[in-house]
């Protein structure tokens, strides 16, 4: 499953089944999960762990120096799970001694091409990067995030589970779960409904959502009344507990 043309150092460390093709590079302190493939012209440079049945698409750079100007060469690391993909010319660099060392990526996500993952972000599990976006370093996106065409996430920015940002957005502060942003830069705009129904929200779950969004956002409370309104909402409406856990996280304010 190894062909003969790829270039993979003595220090790297591939399981069973594999597959690497011509003239990719496996570098130095990698591991690879069984059943990944890395396709012709990839490149996996380590310390980079990549779990199983991964699918790395040709020319993606994955586990490289992170972009940094302070970073000297210092030993960190890129970790990612289970069945990811990587599309055509992807980058994911790895973490820097000053932030967390390691960037982390879950399982079950899709780069798609050109898309950018920086240095020391966090990404969780089922999320989307279409085409050309970007995550500046120190960015963490929970689960199920969709980030449109050409959107990027500022630098130490959070978004919440289930968040969608349309295309082109520019998110500049921290998004809470359920919501869209659209514009740069990026304004709440309405929840994710269509992907909330697609992951099997029933319709009331998706209305309380939608109510909570207008306590959060139309109802021109203070943000600590309507953190006071969801609490109590969120006894009966136990959805709503993603968006009061967050809260607590939000570090560059909320997008208002």
């Amino acid at each position: 499953m190894i062909d003969p043309r790829a270039a993979i150092s003595p220090k790297a460390h591939l399981d069973t089944g594999v597959t690497v093709g011509a003239f990719a590079v496996i570098g130095d302190d990698v591991v690879i999960g069984a059943g990944t493939i890395i396709a012709p012209h990839a490149m996996v440079n380590g310390p980079t762990v990549l779990g199983r049945d991964n699918h790395v698409f040709q020319f993606a750079s994955i586990g490289d120096a992170p972009q940094d100007k302070k970073y000297q060469g210092e030993p960190t690391q890129l970790v990612v799970g289970d069945r990811n993909v990587f599309r055509e010319s992807c980058t994911v660099n790895r973490g820097t001694a000053l932030g967390h060392g390691i960037t982390r990526v879950g399982s079950d996500n899709l780069f798609m091409a050109y898309s950018h993952v920086g240095h020391d972000c966090v990404v969780g599990d089922r999320c989307v990067l279409s085409n050309c976006t970007a995550l500046a370093g120190h960015v963490e996106l929970d689960d199920w995030v969709i980030l449109s065409g050409y959107a990027a996430v500022h630098q130490f920015c959070k978004v919440g589970a289930h968040a969608f940002l349309a295309n082109n957005a520019a998110a500049t502060r921290d998004v809470p779960p359920y919501v869209m942003v659209a514009g740069s830069p990026a304004a709440p705009v309405t929840i994710n409904a269509e992907g909330l129904k697609r992951r099997g929200f029933s319709p009331e779950q998706v209305s309380n959502i939608k109510q909570a969004y207008r306590i959060l956002y139309r109802q021109g409370l203070k943000f600590a009344e309507a953190e006071a309104e969801l609490q109590r909402l969120a006894v009966t409406q136990p959805e709503l507990a993603l968006l009061l856990e967050f809260f607590p996280r939000i570090t560059r304010s909320l997008i208002r």
